[in-house]
């Protein structure tokens, strides 16, 4: 793969820390997480609770702000990807994430949409083509459930469409056939396809995913990950190349489709995530030029 970003969130850290890290691995694309930006609940990349990798104070986040924006403006960034996630996901276990995650609960809902709004109109504002998020659980078992979700999917695909922006879904919550089958029936949502969500959820293997969902495919996250021990719990996210995505075989498939997107390099595990990001950007620079 040549075109190479990484994910904000990942290194759990402030803007300046994130462009410098970016530097040394030579990569000047990025999928960026909105919600710190536009919710005063969300976390601050670095701030408590989080880990910033260095004792200096951590920048407000409005100063973070000006630095996005002029990493833009100088050419150093180019966003591949916007981020959407909400402040309430518990992400505990697959069950609380189940009743928890996305756009579902409706509880949230009403602020969820001035926010997504919001979050629209800031990847308009800084150009990134694509507007991502975690839907939530897609519950076809329950007509209605499953009719709240299209209804508010589609009023998140006219926001975008609206500010000059597309939708992406994550996957992972889903199995890959029955997600193709949602976006047969409703045009202009597309796919961030993360080969790790699908193994960490239980809900299939990564490579037959690529031709499954082929239409829509628009944005890649390189993760990878090994398939939960025993029903209920979590898979473990490993390194990439290091699980049971089979990233040469993946990396052949995406290329088979014709995809010429960017893969965005996300880690959310493990202790050295700058480190592990690293490597998966080395690995997939020797995988393109084999």
């Amino acid at each position: 793969m040549k075109n190479i970003s990484v994910c904000s969130w990942s290194y759990r850290r402030s803007i300046g820390d994130i462009a410098a890290e970016m530097r040394k691995i030579g990569v000047d694309h990025i999928q960026l997480a909105l919600t710190p930006f536009i919710d005063p609940k969300a976390v601050v990349p670095g701030a408590a609770g989080e880990t910033s990798g260095s004792s200096a104070p951590v920048d407000p986040i409005d100063v973070q702000r000006r630095q996005v924006e002029e990493l833009l403006a100088s050419g150093e960034w180019t966003l591949c990807s916007s981020m959407f996630n909400s402040a309430y996901e518990d992400y505990t276990t697959p069950a609380t994430i189940r009743r928890t995650g996305g756009i579902m609960p409706d509880e949230h809902w009403p602020e969820n949409k001035e926010l997504i709004v919001k979050a629209a109109r800031l990847s308009a504002e800084w150009k990134a083509p694509y507007f991502m998020l975690h839907a939530g659980f897609m519950d076809e078992t329950d007509p209605r459930a499953y009719a709240t979700f299209t209804d508010r999917v589609k009023f998140i695909r006219d926001t975008c469409g609206e500010n000059g922006v597309e939708l992406i879904l994550e996957t992972g919550q889903e199995r890959p056939e029955h997600l193709a089958e949602f976006l047969s029936r409703n045009e202009g949502i597309y796919v961030n396809l993360d080969p790790a969500n699908i193994i960490l959820y239980d809900m299939g293997e990564a490579v037959p995913a690529v031709k499954t969902l082929a239409p829509w495919i628009r944005h890649l996250h390189i993760k990878d990950g090994i398939h939960p021990r025993n029903p209920g719990e979590w898979g473990e996210e490993v390194p990439w190349g290091e699980g049971q995505v089979d990233a040469s075989a993946f990396l052949k498939a995406v290329d088979e489709i014709g995809f010429t997107g960017y893969g965005a390099v996300e880690r959310e595990a493990g202790n050295d995530r700058a480190g592990d990001i690293a490597k998966a950007v080395e690995r997939l620079r020797a995988e393109a030029g084999r």
